[in-house]
């Protein structure tokens, strides 16, 4: 169950991200991500153990490369190569849910627009200055839906935002045909999801290449 989950949260970040798909390796996937100031690519191994451990970390010859897998980053540390530095801050979970339709409700001052670009469906929430509030995108696909980049600004957090972004996105995937949601989450977001039904399946350990 961990192993298609993973899956379907790393083609579902790529489509969200409009990276190119993932590639396929001996230790499990690799999504070139772009050469900006964070990240240049990520391996994301759906299963973990010593040897795909260090197989995955030792192909690796850029800097800010990440690798990211269903694990403790306490178990992984050990394995990991010269060079490399568990981002224990990074350190978030895999979930998922059957989703459920709920016609959520703006919140009083906000409203929102909702639109799918390609398989991606696009939540913002506006004040009643027209800034945005809230955001949030799910990746469709099939029966399957990963949400990304959930966010609610400062300003604008403890209203009910994340939930309505949330809800939103899961009735506009159950309209597209899915019935399954995955993410990946913060510790900060791991609460919000809870409350919403979302079951954690696995942590999800982070690494960089920082030479």
């Amino acid at each position: 169950m961990v192993l298609d989950t993973v899956r379907t949260w790393v083609a579902g970040w790529a489509i969200s991200r409009r990276t190119p798909p993932p590639v396929e390796k001996p230790w499990g996937l690799y999504v070139a991500v772009g050469d900006n100031s964070d990240e240049v690519g990520r391996h994301v191994l759906p299963e973990v153990d010593e040897t795909l451990v260090r197989s995955a970390a030792a192909s690796v010859t850029v800097p800010r490369t990440w690798l990211k897998m269903p694990a403790e980053p306490e178990e992984i540390e050990p394995w990991l190569l010269p060079g490399w530095t568990v981002a224990y801050e990074e350190t978030g979970h895999l979930m998922a849910t059957d989703l459920m339709a709920t016609n959520p409700v703006e919140p009083a001052g906000y409203t929102a627009t909702v639109e799918t670009r390609g398989s991606v469906i696009c939540v913002r929430v506006l004040d009643v200055a027209g800034v945005q509030a809230a955001k949030g995108q799910m990746a469709l696909l099939g029966e399957a839906a990963v949400a990304d980049r959930v966010v609610t600004e400062r300003a604008h957090r403890r209203c009910g935002l994340g939930q309505f972004v949330m809800r939103t996105l899961a009735d506009r995937a159950l309209d597209e045909g899915a019935n399954l949601g995955v993410l990946g989450a913060t510790d900060a977001g791991h609460a919000l999801y809870e409350t919403l039904g979302w079951k954690k399946h696995a942590p999800l350990a982070e690494c960089v290449y920082r030479p």
